[in-house]
Formats: structure tokens, C-alpha cells, sequence
């Protein structure tokens, strides 16, 4: 368990949203490479770190239930996935009226590499049986909710965090699901899961749980505060929905918004991502409305991570001008003009305006 100290000093880069417990986004500049540096990796948490006992039990509707520690972990075939993760919250503050929840600003996004043993090499192991419907994570973080439990039969005063995935998609081999227990070539810290964690391609970060203490296999779908409590679209005018999948999303992180820049060609750049990409196409507005330009996008590094595009902008008008940037992907998928509103503020991926002034 690290110390005050040490995790103060972890913290140190990051914008902090939430003293306790512990929320802060990235900061800009995290953006701007292929993967997050660790101390610059966003930090989303419900509870307080946890102490956690080194073991992970795997049980429930199985055949053979198991314990492991980071050493069975370890012994098995190693993995390193690149994956970018972001906060359901992501971009609450945009939204108007602004909904309940952490005051997310437009940074709790971040990609880094993970190591660890693929979940359905780890199911294998307990053989789920046929009957089995959903896979319930638990993590070793719990306590008093600071925000107020939806679920009427929830224990505010000391709940833990759980979440499920469905069977079918745990023990899918393409699905890249991984039980981490390395981030960026170095051993988990404390406030990103350790000693261990899951990691979760293409689904808001809410489905990789932290902390991992029980895996347990279901022979009917879970119901509980984080599954069907929190973290549903509570919409306006249809039939509430889980968050699951990232929206796409297109980000300028070149020229920082409000630059002041010199007359002359700008090479604009981003970072695009989806949970149902690849992203295909990503266009420049320099208006309100108007015409949309092609930017050049980059191929995928890795199936589950962001993607660089650039824009080589004529920025020779003298005065403030705009910048928006728009992303499609490969299921048709296009970020709306306006933050799709939803109680609870979830997935907000309405196009950003950005400005930098020419002088």
C-alpha cells in the first residue's frame, strides 16, 4: 500500500476534479502523444483507494472455482494491449441544464499499455457453466456513497463497487478483455487498481473495475447500484439505457484553446476516437456552420486506441477564429452539434468550439 506521500506525489500533474475520492483529469498535454504517460493518466474513483489482500477468487455459477494471486496471474501467457480509456462523465459540464455528478471538464480521457492475462484465458481456468448469463466484477473499494444512490435497496453507508459485463462477451477471444496488472511497462499504482484490475477495450472506463477482488459468473443478469442505478442514460424522452460503448469523439489538441498565434499556414492536430470504431473520417470547420474540410487521419496504431489527424489550416485573417472538429466511424456513427442530455450527464460527445486568436 503506498503512502500518503507517495501518492501525493503520483498525483502531483493531474487537474483534480474531486479530493475524495480522489477524481482529476489529465492535463492537456496528455493528449498529445500515442499513449498517457502514468503520472499524467486520468484518475476516476468512487471510493477511497482500498487495502486489498492479494488474491482474486473466481466463482459463482462455474465448474471450478479458483483463487489466484499476482504470481498465477504472471505465470500465465502475457498480454500488452493498448487501450484507450475514457470517463462516462467525460464532458458533464457542457451539457445545460448541467446534470448531478463529478464535474468532469473535457480531460478525463487518457490511453496507456497494459499487461496482464486475458479474462477468458482466466475464465477457462473456472469453466463457467452453460446456464451462465453474466460475469460480476467486484472491487475491494467500498464505503459511504458521496453521491445519492438511485437503487432504493442500496447501502449508502457502505457499498462496494460492482460491475458486470455479459458472459458471452467475457469469454469472446476477440474481445481483448484483459485482468492487468501492469500499466505503461511498471506495476499497477494504487490509484489506477493495484494489484490488479480490468481492462475493458472500446467500453466507457466505468466496466474496468479497479481493485479486482471477486470475478464471480451469473445465472441471471446483474442488478445493482453501478449496473442499473448510476451509469444509465436517464433520457428526457425515451426509455432509459446502460452506458456501455464510447461515443465518438474528435479532439483538437493543437493550437490549445484561446492560442495566440502568427499569420501563416497551422497544422492543426487531434486525437479521434470510438467504441465503435475504427474512426474513418474526421473534418475541420473554421465557422459556426458552413463548410466541413477533410483532415488527414492516421490509421490505428491498435484496435483500441485513438487515432492522430491533422489539418493544415491558412490561418492568415488577422482577428479570433474558430475551430471544430467533427469524427465519423466505421458503423456510420457522427458526433452531434449539441451534448445528448441526459440526467445523470453521460457520454456527452457533441462536437467541441475551440478558438485561438491571429495576431
Amino acid at each position: 500500500m503506498a503512502t500518503a506521500g507517495e501518492l501525493e506525489a503520483a498525483r502531483a500533474a493531474l487537474l483534480m476534479i474531486n479530493p475524495a475520492p480522489y477524481n482529476a483529469e489529465a492535463p492537456p498535454a496528455a493528449l498529445s502523444g500515442d499513449t498517457t504517460p502514468t503520472e499524467l493518466h486520468y484518475v476516476r474513483s468512487n471510493f477511497a483507494v482500498p487495502q486489498h489482500d492479494g488474491t482474486l477468487e473466481i466463482g459463482g455459477a462455474v465448474e471450478n472455482p479458483i483463487t489466484l494471486n499476482l504470481d498465477d496471474l504472471r505465470a500465465m501467457p502475457a498480454t500488452e494491449v493498448t487501450v484507450t480509456l475514457e470517463c462516462a462523465g467525460n464532458g458533464r459540464l457542457d451539457m445545460r441544464p448541467l446534470p448531478t455528478g463529478e464535474p468532469w471538464g473535457d480531460y478525463a480521457v487518457s490511453t496507456a499499455r497494459w499487461t496482464g492475462a486475458y479474462l477468458h484465458e482466466v475464465l477457462a481456468l473456472a469453466r463457467p457453466i452453460a446456464a451462465g448469463v453474466d460475469v460480476r466484477f467486484e472491487g475491494a473499494d467500498h464505503g459511504a456513497y458521496h453521491l445519492k444512490p438511485i437503487l432504493p435497496e442500496t447501502n449508502k453507508d457502505d457499498l462496494s463497487f460492482v460491475r458486470a459485463l455479459p458472459l458471452a462477451h467475457a469469454v469472446d477471444p476477440a474481445s481483448g478483455i484483459l485482468i492487468a496488472y501492469e500499466m505503461n511497462g511498471e506495476p499497477l499504482g494504487p490509484d489506477h487498481g493495484a494489484p490488479f484490475r480490468a481492462i475493458v477495450p472500446h467500453w466507457y472506463a466505468v466496466a474496468s473495475v479497479k481493485w479486482l477482488k471477486h470475478i464471480d459468473v451469473l445465472t441471471e443478469p446483474y442488478a445493482g447500484e453501478f449496473q442499473t442505478g448510476h451509469y444509465m442514460y436517464q433520457w428526457p424522452d425515451r426509455p432509459e439505457e446502460p452506458v456501455s460503448l464510447m461515443r465518438v469523439r474528435a479532439r483538437i489538441t493543437d493550437p490549445a484553446p484561446g492560442a495566440i498565434i502568427s499569420p501563416g499556414t497551422y497544422t492543426v492536430r487531434g486525437k479521434a476516437w470510438s467504441g465503435t470504431g475504427p474512426v474513418t473520417r474526421v473534418e475541420v470547420s473554421l465557422t459556426g456552420e458552413g463548410d466541413w474540410y477533410p483532415a488527414e487521419l492516421e490509421p490505428a496504431r491498435g484496435p483500441h486506441q485513438w487515432q492522430d489527424w491533422s489539418f493544415a489550416w491558412p490561418a492568415r485573417d488577422i482577428g479570433r477564429h474558430t475551430l471544430r472538429a467533427r469524427a465519423t466511424d466505421a458503423g456510420g456513427n457522427v458526433q452531434p452539434d449539441v451534448p445528448p442530455w441526459n440526467r445523470l450527464g453521460y457520454g456527452n460527445n457533441a462536437i467541441e468550439v475551440s478558438y485561438v486568436d491571429i495576431c
